[in-house]
């Protein structure tokens, strides 16, 4: 007996099979790849002597002409340097004295070229008529049954295959015969499922990479490729894309099992996603020439755009069928006072009919609505944590207790799921839930037969006998209206909430500015009379040198320090207050630079001299701005005033304004400690006077600066060096010369 733990080993040992790299190919062709540069041989096939006819002691790595000859040889390469290789394939050349036809694709830098003899075949005679014909009958198709029934006949009577079958794909990776086609004596597998490790995930990728695969006699001997590796790098040949490519002994052998000796499959893509196969098996060897291949990847082309076509005007009629469900459910969601769910929850048969569903719940924080038929509260509200886990914006499952494994317990109830949420930070979900169908489903042959070890390597299974099984735990599949009827409520949820969202906030940035401007007003008198009451307390005092005095004088000045920093931190609430709201307003106007800059050398001047700094003031002659006169010199003051307090004694800080285009440049360079790399980014936020060490500041004046600048319509940018300074440097508009 094998283990679990060891069959699991076995069976990822089989899904990691290096299918795209055989090191061999099918022998009834020849592949030779070639370094377009140089026109030189890589690698062969070891029968590409005997089927070309070519001397024994050609080898790989001489010239492509040593190999097709020299005629041959250049027409491709005429055509590879005019022609895209849509246009070539499928090629026919002349070598020796045989005709062989060839396709032609490009990978991992190398050219890679599949040579086949030709053949002919009764089915070949008017096949662009006949091909014509069925892609007229395709796409005159009015459903999805008579669309499978078209391809399944036309693609068995254009190549002789004893069955032709397509199989579609399902949500848990198992795949069901959907459309046959087969001669009366062979069983029929129309409806049977077909587990998922009948083909591994690795193998759907390459039948989503290629439209077509063929095996014209699955008891072939592989050949190999000579060498057994690249030259240029020494790895395996990646072979992904090559019709030839050898294809797992193992498949080779279910194959066998199955009664069948030559296959071809031909992928059905929507969405670039392999949906299903058209499936073409025979019990004798059949090869099919390049033209029928041809034609029966382009049926498969069409049919694939047509199944995508059919099943969205599908849902797009099921969708207007409940446009009148969402016009109500949307407009509840608008019109609902608090959470947009509250809309729902006033509609319950509407919201339970937009998805024909046996119950549903709506969660909106810590409550839990529910309807008809469903799962307990607590048992919602777990299912709603693992929803909101989901990357999918909708989740869908027919078989909720394989995804989510505490489902099990209420399968009864809710074995299929249609949910979604809202991206927010509290918990919310509105979930759909359809009951447990009792039923069987027919297998072609046991699924867990798939899993038999025989000297320590995976069989593929023997039987393919009907084989019914009891399914629990699963419910009726969403339609693909359901989800999109879903999907389309989420979106209006999500408007709705986002608008609730805007006007919330603008609400708080409108109460929070007329808090600020109430206390503002309500402080600046206070504020005022203190300002006053301690200037007539020092003229009081001023003549008594007593220590009572000199201590009541010391604290009186304390009392006025405390009170301007109120009042700064008041006007800077006010400026950031009405930046944050986008009202900040300026009365600009032209402005001498000179003048700017001799009012902040003025002011600012005594400071620096405090500290011994050399503070200077530089700019072009006559040179104006457009701006605001109080505003600019607030930004002006600010920043030479933090470049005078983190500079030390005998620093350096020189302020210059130079044109530049239609601006002009005004620059603060001081020679202070400069700005740690981790802080720079952040020192035009609000309140960074902690993270910058000042204490004694708003932590709004850099915030407040960069507002005005930007009112300006300049910006306002800083650059520092630990050890060697900083600079703060902003643009405002010049002044026309009008």
């Amino acid at each position: 007996m094998t283990s679990e733990n060891d069959l699991q080993t076995l069976l990822q040992t089989c899904a990691d099979e290096p299918i795209r790299i055989p090191g061999a190919i099918q022998p009834h062709g020849v592949l030779l790849t070639l370094d377009e540069a140089s026109w030189t041989v890589q690698q062969v096939s070891a029968n590409a002597g005997s089927l070309l006819g070519i001397a024994p002691q050609v080898l790989a790595g001489q010239n492509l002409s040593s190999w097709l000859g020299d005629a041959p040889s250049e027409r491709l390469r005429t055509r590879l340097l005019n022609e895209s290789l849509d246009e070539i394939n499928p090629i026919s050349l002349h070598i020796g004295d045989q005709t062989v036809e060839g396709v032609i694709h490009r990978h991992d830098d190398l050219l890679f070229i599949e040579l086949e003899p030709t053949q002919l075949h009764a089915e070949s005679v008017g096949l662009d008529l006949r091909l014509t014909r069925v892609l007229r009958r395709l796409q005159s198709a009015k459903t999805l049954s008579s669309l499978y029934e078209i391809s399944v006949n036309e693609i068995r009577a254009l190549t002789g295959y004893d069955r032709v079958l397509i199989y579609r794909f399902q949500e848990e990776g198992h795949g069901q015969v959907i459309a046959e086609s087969a001669n009366p004596e062979l069983e029929a597998y129309q409806g049977l499922f077909f587990p998922a490790s009948d083909i591994p995930e690795q193998a759907r990728e390459l039948y989503r990479l290629n439209w077509l695969r063929i095996i014209p006699d699955a008891g072939y001997v592989p050949v190999p490729m000579v060498p057994a590796l690249r030259p240029d790098n020494g790895q395996p040949l990646d072979m992904a894309y090559a019709v030839l490519r050898s294809v797992s002994p193992i498949h080779c052998q279910y194959m066998h099992n199955m009664g069948v000796r030559s296959s071809m499959s031909i992928s059905l893509l929507k969405d670039d996603q392999l949906w299903g196969l058209i499936s073409c098996g025979n019990r004798q060897p059949l090869r099919v020439p390049h033209a029928l291949r041809a034609a029966c990847e382009t049926i498969g082309q069409v049919l694939s755009m047509q199944i995508s076509a059919l099943e969205e005007l599908h849902a797009q009629r099921q969708r207007q069928a409940k446009a009148g469900l969402l016009t109500t459910l949307a407009q509840a969601m608008a019109d609902a006072d608090g959470d947009v769910y509250q809309g729902l929850i006033e509609h319950p048969e509407d919201v339970s009919a937009l998805a024909n569903a046996s119950g549903f719940a709506v969660v909106i924080e810590d409550q839990v609505h529910r309807f008809g038929d469903c799962p307990t509260a607590e048992q919602v509200k777990a299912l709603q944590v693992w929803v909101q886990q989901q990357p999918a914006p909708v989740v869908a499952t027919a078989s909720l207790g394989t995804v989510f494994a505490p489902a099990q317990a209420y399968s009864r109830v809710a074995s299929g799921l249609l949910a979604f949420s809202l991206p927010k930070p509290v918990e919310n979900a509105v979930l759909w839930f359809r009951s447990e169908q009792k039923g069987s489903v027919q297998w072609s042959g046991n699924p867990d037969a798939s899993k038999v070890v025989v000297a320590n390597r995976l069989q593929p299974r023997e039987s393919f006998e009907v084989w019914k099984q009891q399914v629990d735990g699963t419910a009726l599949q969403w339609d693909v209206g359901d989800v999109h009827a879903v999907t389309d409520l989420r979106r209006s949820a999500l408007e709705s909430d986002l608008s609730r969202q805007v006007l919330r906030e603008k609400d708080a940035v409108r109460a929070r500015d007329e808090l600020v401007a109430v206390v503002s007003h309500d402080l600046r008198s206070p504020l005022t009379a203190i300002v006053m009451q301690c200037g007539m307390m020092q003229r009081l005092i001023a003549a008594d040198v007593s220590p009572a005095s000199k201590r009541l004088n010391s604290a009186i000045d304390t009392l006025q320090r405390a009170t301007a920093r109120m009042t700064r931190l008041m006007e800077d609430l006010l400026d950031t207050s009405t930046i944050e709201a986008g009202r900040y307003s300026i009365s600009p106007q032209a402005l001498e630079i000179s003048q700017l800059f001799e009012d902040a050398w003025s002011l600012l001047t005594p400071l620096a001299l405090n500290k011994f700094i050399d503070l200077t003031f530089s700019g072009e002659p006559h040179l104006k701005i457009m701006a605001d006169p109080e505003r600019m010199f607030q930004v002006l003051s600010n920043l030479v005033g933090n470049a005078i307090k983190f500079t030390p004694k005998d620093g350096l800080i020189s302020v210059t304004a130079t044109l530049e285009g239609e601006f002009v440049a005004v620059s603060i360079v001081d020679s202070g400690a400069g700005i740690a790399p981790d802080q720079l980014p952040h020192v035009f936020e609000r309140y960074w006077r902690i993270r910058e060490g000042n204490p004694s500041g708003t932590g709004l004046g850099l915030y407040i600066s960069q507002g005005i600048v930007k009112a300006h319509g300049g910006e306002l940018t800083a650059s520092s060096a630990l050890g060697v300074g900083s600079v703060f440097r902003f643009t405002v508009p010049v002044a026309s010369p009008a």
